[in-house]
């Protein structure tokens, strides 16, 4: 069976609809950068036309791979919530930023292995890929030992590819009840389309998923496709390319 099929399966009526206005409105030029205040005008305006609070969606500037000086331009502009895919990364680069620029939020965006946890709880404010029991278990004994714990999403995928870190849509609720019997913050679910299939649907599933185990939070949208995640419930978009740029490295 195609892998998209669970998402259509699952979609609500109700979401169908959306699909085919957003792709009339989008109109984000994939690949260019765009000013910190023309992507925070965006969000607002999406949200508007949803019907929602633009204060209710958290722009994550993705800084992963991208050069000092242009997290510092926008670190100067007064963003402070910004997203990193590695700890190693983030270790060589924010602590120093955090000691210039007061109200650094750091996300942590990328597959997290346990032997870097403790490293990332240090670093991170919300840690947005939880994925797996030997995860939530290494999490929770050091949120005992460290006597804190960042915010926490958990990491579905959406699609079922086997390339993906994330738990798969059909376990979704019992891994969530698991980390929650854990006591863990979990604050929502966070989802990374596949780039073949219209992301709404994927969206749309988080969306659901989210709403039936009692979370607010859902991590989805990215640079072509943050509006749509907004008109769908977004309340973390996480862009990079839009507002860096393209990455100068691989």
């Amino acid at each position: 069976m195609h892998q998209g099929h669970t998402v259509f399966s699952t979609m609500t009526a109700a979401a169908i609809p959306f699909i085919s206005i957003l792709k009339s409105t989008f109109t984000l030029f994939c690949g260019d950068s765009m000013s910190l205040a023309e992507i925070q005008s965006r969000i607002q305006r999406a949200a508007n036309n949803a019907g929602r609070n633009p204060a209710e969606v958290t722009l994550i500037a993705v800084s992963k791979v991208q050069p000092n000086d242009r997290v510092e331009a926008i670190l100067d502009q007064g963003h402070r919530v910004f997203g990193e895919n590695k700890v190693q990364e983030a270790a060589g680069k924010w602590p120093d930023f955090q000691s210039r620029f007061e109200g650094v939020d750091l996300h942590l965006i990328g597959p997290l292995q346990t032997n870097k946890a403790r490293q990332a709880m240090g670093l991170a404010q919300s840690i947005h890929t939880l994925d797996r029991p030997k995860l939530a278990t290494t999490l929770a004994r050091l949120a005992q030992d460290l006597g804190h714990c960042p915010d926490l999403f958990v990491q579905v995928n959406t699609g079922e590819e086997h390339q993906k870190s994330g738990v798969l849509p059909a376990e979704a609720d019992a891994f969530v009840a698991e980390a929650q019997a854990l006591d863990l913050p979990l604050k929502g679910l966070m989802c990374i389309p596949p780039v073949d299939e219209e992301p709404a649907l994927h969206f749309a599933l988080l969306a659901k998923i989210a709403e039936r185990n009692g979370l607010s939070g859902l991590s989805m949208g990215m640079s072509s496709d943050f509006e749509t995640a907004i008109a769908l419930g977004a309340t973390h978009v996480r862009v990079g390319s839009a507002i860096f740029g393209a990455r100068t490295t691989a």
